[in-house]
């Protein structure tokens, strides 16, 4: 695996409207010729046990745009999504098959270093997870995991991080306070930053906005935007209006199949699918 540069996020993210991809009829609408495919999955099956979670899931997730997975609770978005870095690997009974790809690299092999898998796919979970430290070694504990550093560049990283999570002007005057004295959004973001310190090429986000008021979930819906300039970002949603409001294109999962996959502004204005429609206009789920 080819590990790339670990640069320090940009200080300048600007954000980029919403790309518009045509309104194909198949149900996963394929990304543009011009769009480079960060991940790709093809006939992607997977299992708890006896019970499949997954069911020949075949999807393109272009690079440094955001893709909102959306459906109801149990239909396989999440599960698709902790398959990117492996998380499922953990829970007995767990397997998958198929193609998961990224950057060309197998997703599902045995042989891939998990560890520097996930230095490449970062996760932001549904409740912010500080650890108990402070702000400055939230944000320095993965690269410091990863290799040495000379105080100066640890702490122009720690700040770039920050920045780029938009929350250094709120805590560079309390960088060795804990954590968990920040507010709920605040916490988000530094986990936000904590994830983007390593120089992950994929941020995966799942219901990263469930737990938080509506101001917090602003703020962080308007950092998702910025930062796709620079990541590509997966979503797991619930939130019909946060998808509209975040993402590029979008997947609508059902009992674990990929029902319709395209352009964000199609799913939402011009679904092909009936039950597509149903689903984001609320008449179920």
């Amino acid at each position: 695996m080819t590990t790339p540069p670990n640069a320090p996020p940009p200080r300048n993210l600007e954000v980029k409207p919403p790309m518009t991809v045509g309104a194909p009829a198949a149900a996963a609408a394929p990304v543009a010729e011009t769009e480079h495919i960060a991940i790709r999955a093809h006939g992607l099956d997977s299992w708890y046990g006896s019970v499949q979670a997954l069911k020949g899931i075949s999807l393109d997730i272009p690079n440094c745009r955001v893709t909102a997975l959306i459906g109801p609770s149990g239909c396989g978005k999440s599960t698709f999504l902790r398959w990117i870095n492996r998380m499922n690997d953990p829970i007995p009974g767990a397997r998958a098959s198929g193609t998961l790809k990224m950057h060309g690299d197998d997703l599902l092999s045995r042989s891939l270093d998990v560890v520097e898998l996930r230095r490449r796919v970062g996760m932001v979970f549904q409740k912010p997870n500080p650890f108990t430290k402070s702000i400055y070694d939230n944000v320095a504990f993965g690269p410091r995991l990863h290799r040495s550093f000379r105080r100066a560049d640890l702490d122009e990283l720690v700040e770039n991080s920050l920045r780029a999570a938009a929350l250094w002007d709120e805590v560079k005057d309390r960088l060795k306070s804990s954590a968990l004295g920040l507010s709920g959004g605040q916490q988000q973001r530094l986990c936000i930053a904590r994830a983007i310190a390593v120089g992950p090429e994929v941020l995966l986000m799942d219901e990263p906005c469930s737990a938080l008021d509506p101001k917090s979930t602003a703020s962080i819906e308007q950092l998702i935007r910025e930062l796709e300039t620079s990541y590509t970002i997966v979503i797991v949603t619930h939130n019909m209006q946060q998808a509209a409001r975040v993402s590029d294109r979008t997947a609508f999962f059902f009992e674990g199949t990929l029902v319709e996959c395209g352009s964000t502004d199609r799913i939402f204005t011009n679904p092909a699918n009936k039950q597509t429609e149903d689903y984001v206009s609320g008449r179920f789920g």
